[in-house]
């Protein structure tokens, strides 16, 4: 298959275990590959050195800015953001083909996403298709500058594709819940830094409503115990985020107090 004039943008930090399967999946149909690499400390940069040249060396601050930044890189109008644990199959190549050559009026396109715990790939509890916003304009996109789940935002209207991308987003339920840890973590930083209010009815509502919706609303009980595991983390993301907020607020009063006591 011919390159056209597409750039693909992916964000690495420490991914020498999933890069090299993501760049394969676009290298040599893409006309540009851009990586934006987090200070990685491993064999990364090594292996991306293979495959494109335009590798940018840039601290991740704040997620959705640090994205933006690397959107303003590309050379080609269109642009498709994947992440380094993230692959390109045959079909979806063949469908943003077809669909950037007629020229389209949509300004964006969402993906359908196999996502994957080890080699399971999760079908049900709303993770799949899971379609993300990843293929679009470069002067009609932006995400939210937050630090954890930035929205996207596009200015004109979406198309959907039907081919999947595959997320291979965690190696094992020890990586899922070491990733849920940090998360919670920087959601927990948003709400303080955001200000917003917060109660433990609520989020306790919240673990509850959000276990159900993935469990049985979402079918989650037909991918059996992996299916349970993560309705559960739905509802641990809550109460984890919740708990992480209150000792970073704690933790804020306790030192503005001591800074009021020495004045």
């Amino acid at each position: 298959m011919d390159k056209f004039k597409l750039t693909v943008v992916i964000l690495t930090k420490n991914n020498e275990l999933t890069i090299e399967p993501c760049l394969e999946s676009v290298h040599g149909w893409a006309d540009e590959i851009i990586v934006i690499d987090d200070l990685s400390s491993d064999k990364t940069v090594d292996i991306l050195k293979k495959y494109t040249e335009r590798i940018f060396i840039r601290k991740m601050d704040v997620e959705g800015s640090h994205r933006n930044w690397g959107y303003a890189q590309s050379a080609n109008d269109w642009i498709l953001s994947l992440d380094s644990d993230e692959r390109v199959t045959a079909e979806l190549r063949e469908e943003i083909s077809k669909v950037l050559a007629a020229n389209p009026r949509d300004t964006g396109f969402t993906i359908p996403r196999k996502n994957y715990i080890g080699d399971y790939w999760v079908r049900f509890g709303g993770w799949y298709p899971s379609p993300q916003l990843r293929l679009f304009r470069k002067d009609k996109f932006r995400y939210e500058e937050v630090q954890v789940h930035p929205r996207a935002f596009l200015d004109g209207t979406c198309g959907h594709l039907r081919a999947d991308m595959l997320h291979y987003s965690y190696k094992n339920l020890e990586d899922f819940w070491a990733k849920l840890n940090k998360q919670t973590t920087w959601e927990a930083n948003k709400w303080f830094d955001q200000g917003k209010p917060m109660t433990l009815g609520r989020f306790i509502w919240r673990a509850y409503d959000r276990f159900m919706r993935a469990y049985f609303g979402r079918r989650g009980y037909k991918d059996g115990f992996i299916g349970f595991v993560v309705a559960f983390n739905a509802g641990l993301y809550q109460i984890f985020s919740y708990l992480k907020y209150c000792e970073i607020a704690m933790i804020h009063k306790e030192n503005k107090e001591g800074k009021d006591r020495a004045i």
